[in-house]
């Protein structure tokens, strides 16, 4: 028998069943436990796996509190030094966005490896039982280790995934760094990932809004925003990075009342080059994924700030 792995399940398509085979839409995501999943997949039977069912949700409804748990799960899992691995089910939806959570949050010397499905479970041609298996394959090997996503018979970097299609079956691919291939296995060198901000659960989450530039933009969305308290603003901009003169003013004063503020592309492929004129802080991921870090960069600020509170009470 083959490695012991651990495997979360949080629900998605990949757990989806529709009333016909022959459907490939208009399913029920989420339907599906894990240890079902696993049970479809009798090559699986090769492996010790261990299952826990993290939440049972469509993907587009993933939480701060499910990301909470998720990421307790899977340091649990790492800490186990009998798990070679561990790999989660999820949902397309927002897969992109957990990836990106846990490869900025995990400091994983083992695979963490997110795999998904574009179709549900009863499709006559299912993706989930294959993406399934090569990501338990892939969850065994220690070069794959960090957080991966295996999917469509590809290996794709954690915090560089992203959804380029809403249907088709090879859905994913990545911004920067090119991905490995499954093919009984795990080919090429993992690409190097970056270091983790770390997670302190207990920390609140701070409020973080999108905001995209596009003809007619004006900086009203952004000054309504920072006036009802918003303190981080993702600006999708055109381009190569460009806003709008009226936005680009907007940003400014919102940065200047306490906001952080990051730019990223709207392009669906590909990501700023170089520094735009406009000199505000520039991330190379999807927008979403910003979100993410400047949610996580809020609470690490947080984090410091009531370390030097502590440290300054008297007796410390």
């Amino acid at each position: 028998m083959s490695g012991r792995v651990l495997i979360l399940g949080t629900g998605g398509t990949i757990a989806g069943v529709a009333e016909s085979s022959a459907q490939a839409t208009g399913y029920r995501a989420a339907a599906l436990s894990v240890d079902q999943l696993v049970a479809a997949v009798p090559a699986l039977a090769d492996f010790d796996l261990e299952t826990r069912q993290v939440a049972q949700v469509d993907s587009k409804n993933m939480s701060y509190a499910i990301w909470t748990d998720l990421h307790r799960e899977v340091v649990s899992g790492l800490k186990d030094g009998q798990l070679e691995g561990v790999v989660i089910t999820h949902g397309t939806d927002t897969l992109e966005e957990t990836a990106y959570f846990l490869a900025r949050t995990l400091v994983a010397a083992k695979p963490v490896v997110l795999t998904a499905a574009m179709r549900p479970a009863t499709a006559v041609s299912a993706d989930g039982p294959q993406n399934l298996l090569d990501a338990v394959r892939l969850a065994t090997d220690p070069s794959a280790a960090g957080v991966r996503v295996c999917v469509h018979g590809l290996v794709l970097p954690g915090h560089a995934v992203r959804k380029r299609h809403p249907y088709a079956i090879n859905a994913f691919t990545a911004s920067r760094e090119p991905g490995a291939t499954m093919e009984e296995g795990w080919y090429t060198v993992p690409a190097a990932l970056p270091e983790p901000l770390g997670f302190e659960p207990d920390l609140p989450w701070a409020w973080v809004e999108i905001v995209g530039n596009a003809a007619g933009q004006d900086g009203r969305t952004v000054d309504a925003l920072v006036a009802a308290g918003v303190q981080g603003l993702v600006i999708a901009a055109t381009g190569n990075g460009t806003l709008a003169d009226p936005l680009l003013e907007a940003v400014r004063r919102a940065q200047q009342g306490g906001v952080e503020v990051v730019v990223v592309s709207r392009c669906a492929e590909g990501h700023i080059v170089g520094q735009p004129e406009h000199g505000l802080p520039v991330l190379c991921v999807t927008a979403v994924q910003a979100r993410v870090e400047l949610l996580l960069l809020i609470r690490w600020k947080q984090g410091m700030q009531r370390a030097r509170v502590a440290a300054a009470k008297p007796g410390n």
